[in-house]
């Protein structure tokens, strides 16, 4: 007797249609049928019937009906999200095949934080770059809580950078690269750039540039400085613009909080100066977060060969987490 995974399966290889994934992902959009079927030229009842033979064949309610429109199920949600990404390789491919019609040895996506891009995602670049002279390479700059949803989705192909926290992990691999430490910087002009040793206290009256609210990072902030009575900065400039916070730890006296990797270069040039304060948080891993080998392409595939050559030259054997 056919299973019922084995049933569902055969009736999507053989009824699916990629004109019903779109109504179901504008349907969870839109959280209309009818504004959904507006936007895709369909009619309502046509659209109405699409869903219906959607949930037919997939034996499940995907969308529960509300006086105000139509709001997805858990089923709606994980159909709609499998929707997103087949959109997203279908893109992929056409995208791929025009890089190669172009003389384009393929292209990657990247997702960058903040601690892969002074050393290892640039010489992973160079590296795959020396490979593939032709590839087509995109960075994305952002925090994890951006990141890994549109890594999920597939419109980017890996994220470089710290490691994102056990609620991203699922449907991700995982790569350390090497343990991250946090560091406190300022401009050369602050008060305390050049004491021996700085306690929380001494650093209580600047203003801080912090890293924005939904990072972990942050959180850790958040709670380092409750526990120091509650404490809150009499400034706080929220970002995670690199040049903007440099400019503004050059210019005025605040204390700002990064990666020891991002730092190094500007304190070895002059540009900014370690604070000597130890900071108790922020450690964690750097490394590579990718859909699995099976979903890169093979400029893909050469960038993470090219990652994992890059992580043993500055010192790391990554390993999977």
């Amino acid at each position: 007797m056919m299973s019922r995974h084995t049933r569902i399966v055969e009736r999507a290889l053989t009824r699916l249609k990629l004109r019903q994934l779109r109504l179901l992902v504008a349907v969870g959009q839109y959280g209309s049928i009818q504004n959904a079927a507006r936007a895709l030229s369909i009619s309502q009842p046509a659209a109405t019937k699409m869903i219906q033979d959607l949930e037919l064949d997939f034996e499940v309610e995907l969308f529960d009906r509300t006086n105000r429109g139509v709001v997805p199920t858990v089923f709606g949600e994980a159909l709609i999200r499998h929707g997103k990404l087949i959109f997203s390789q279908v893109s992929n491919a056409a995208q791929e095949l025009d890089d190669l019609n172009e003389g384009n040895s393929g292209r990657v996506v990247v997702g960058t934080l903040l601690a892969a891009s002074p050393a290892l995602l640039p010489m992973a670049v160079e590296q795959l770059l020396r490979q593939r002279p032709n590839v087509a390479i995109k960075i994305v700059e952002g925090t994890n809580e951006v990141l890994m949803p549109t890594l999920l989705s597939g419109e980017i192909d890996m994220v470089v950078g710290r490691l994102p926290s056990q609620r991203h992990r699922k449907n991700i691999v995982q790569e350390r690269f090497f343990d991250e430490r946090v560091i406190a910087v300022a401009g050369t002009g602050h008060p305390v750039a050049g004491e021996k040793a700085v306690s929380f206290d001494t650093l209580k009256s600047y203003g801080w540039i912090l890293p924005p609210l939904e990072t972990t990072l942050r959180r850790q902030i958040d709670q380092f400085f409750m526990r120091q009575g509650q404490y809150t900065p009499p400034k706080t400039i929220e970002s995670v613009s690199y040049l903007a916070n440099r400019t503004l730890l050059r210019t005025h006296d605040f204390i700002g909080l990064m990666p020891a990797y991002v730092a190094a270069l500007d304190i070895r040039s002059g540009l900014l100066a370690p604070v000597n304060w130890t900071v108790p948080f922020g450690a964690g891993p750097v490394g590579v977060s990718y859909r699995g080998r099976h979903s890169l392409s093979p400029a893909g595939a050469a960038f993470l060969d090219a990652l994992h050559a890059v992580a043993a030259e500055i010192g790391a054997t990554p390993h999977a987490v």
